[in-house]
């Protein structure tokens, strides 16, 4: 046990919180856009922290380290570590409340950041939807300062897809990354692309543990030049990391592998899929609204360092 008041204990998550864990769930998912992460496996419940009165989960919080930026990376570059902290939906502006419960948090990225290689700062983010108001607010009071946002968007699977073509001297193959080398092959093109949040191999291994997760890139005879990841998350699918190598931009490839990915998960009987895109990004946002996809959404994003 953590923490323990007249009215309220604070612990880790385990398994019989299961069925109360489902009644946050479904209260929190009546505030509108609100992100709520779910506890995932055992062995991720020491980052996870609940708190109950009267037998019931008031408020859930967890933390996971998101990127981690590899050795002869710029100085500029960062470590990300992420929180989520939800209340019951009539519970959004207890500050007490939520206060309580990031205590332990905060902690436990103190912990999370001493397992990161040091010569790098680390930063502490959160990630919520912009209309999450008193969420935010909680976060802007402790001090935390923007970092950037993103547009949520979406693709109706049932709507026709485009059948675009490569040029000859292109190849296109879905890539497994079955060997360790392959997996350091990926995640050095991929800190290449975005060298301020690089995806880092545990975020490589979540994302391909997910159902039908593959891997679609783009080869110049053995180079790789483009790709993107594609999964089912839940009743839909999911595109990450859509990215095309500088020498080789604007040939039309980063559209193909869209369109490959949308016909793959079309193939699955899945009704939509998603992505997210930096709303900055104004090159991407009119590459995804050519294949069809819509915004929906915006996430907002803050941040501390953690000394």
């Amino acid at each position: 046990m953590l923490s323990q008041s007249s009215e309220r204990v604070i612990r880790h998550f385990q398994q019989e919180d299961l069925p109360l864990l489902g009644e946050l769930y479904e209260s929190v998912q009546t505030i509108e856009g609100a992100t709520f992460w779910w506890v995932g496996d055992e062995d991720n419940w020491s980052n996870v922290y609940c708190a109950f009165e009267d037998g019931k989960i008031v408020a859930k919080g967890q933390v996971s380290i998101i990127s981690v930026i590899s050795t002869g990376c710029t100085e500029k570059n960062k470590h990300c570590i992420y929180i989520n902290l939800k209340t019951l939906s009539e519970r959004q502006q207890d500050y007490l409340l939520l206060d309580e419960l990031y205590s332990p948090l905060f902690k436990r990225a103190i912990e999370l950041k001493s397992t990161l290689p040091p010569e790098y700062k680390t930063i502490l983010c959160v990630g919520n939807d912009s209309k999450e108001t008193a969420n935010n607010q909680f976060f802007i009071q402790k001090g935390y300062r923007p970092l950037n946002s993103l547009y949520h968007m979406t693709r109706d699977l049932t709507q026709p897809i485009p059948e675009l073509t490569l040029s000859e001297e292109f190849e296109f193959s879905h890539w497994s990354m079955n060997t360790s080398s392959e997996e350091k092959e990926y995640l050095e093109i991929d800190t290449e692309i975005w060298p301020d949040a690089p995806l880092g191999l545990a975020s490589l291994s979540e994302h391909k543990s997910n159902a039908l997760w593959t891997s679609m890139i783009v080869r110049q005879s053995s180079t790789i030049i483009g790709g993107l990841m594609v999964w089912q998350e839940k009743d839909h699918g999911v595109i990450e990391d859509v990215f095309v190598r500088e020498p080789w931009r604007k040939k039309g490839i980063a559209r193909f592998l869209l369109t490959k990915a949308l016909t793959y998960l079309q193939d699955h009987q899945l009704p939509f899929v998603d992505l997210t895109v930096l709303t900055t990004n104004q090159s991407a946002l009119t590459l995804y609204e050519s294949v069809g996809f819509d915004t929906d959404g915006e996430e907002v994003r803050y941040f501390v360092t953690l000394d």
